[in-house]
């Protein structure tokens, strides 16, 4: 769209930066960003609210491991809210840590994924969180995924931000970075691109 700003378009790395001091991030593979194990987590450089986000991913084409250590990486909006990218293709794992899910707190409402190695899509609408002058949480957040064009969180509200274990609670906070997760496998993104709403 006329208004995107294109994130990633397979030439250069300019608007992201590594979240660990001194990670030399992610590489380049032809038109394509690939996650370099025990680099750490790359951000935008730029911080975001309310977005549409359009972002490709793929997991490695040779299958190793499975359930959560299978093509395993994360989308972070806000730098807290995860939407669980896993190869999750014939690949059983507890329901909210599935691909397309909000990670540990909403189940997707169908198994869109494709085969290891195929191109897949996330289209993100996401509503950040609001918060009164007390910091306490006046309006929580909601995210809707479509997961290779197919519906699969609609307008779902957020409990807080994602944590891995116990309940997610609010804290105050402003505008953050989208954040893209190094899980310890070669995922690879292509053709990033953000709406701010």
């Amino acid at each position: 769209p006329d208004d995107a700003i294109v994130l990633f378009d397979g030439t250069d790395l300019s608007q992201w930066e590594p979240v660990r001091e001194g990670s030399q991030g992610w590489r380049l593979d032809g038109n394509a960003l690939v996650v370099v194990p025990g680099s750490g987590n790359l951000r935008t450089r730029q911080s975001f609210e309310d977005v549409q986000l359009h972002i490709e991913w793929r997991s490695p084409a040779k299958v190793a491991g499975d359930s959560q250590n299978r093509g395993k990486s994360g989308i972070f909006l806000m730098e807290r809210y995860e939407v669980q990218v896993l190869d999750s293709f014939d690949n059983p794992t507890y329901p909210n840590g599935q691909a397309a899910s909000v990670y540990k707190q909403h189940i997707p409402l169908v198994n869109a994924s494709r085969g290891p190695g195929q191109w897949q899509t996330y289209d993100i609408v996401f509503m950040a969180p609001q918060f009164g002058r007390d910091g306490r949480i006046s309006r929580p957040a909601t995210v809707t995924v479509l997961h290779n064009n197919v519906l699969v969180q609609n307008n779902v509200v957020l409990h807080g931000p994602t944590e891995y274990i116990g309940e997610p609670r609010y804290e105050a906070h402003g505008p953050a970075a989208i954040e893209l997760q190094d899980h310890g496998s070669e995922v690879t993104y292509r053709n990033i691109w953000v709406r701010p709403l």
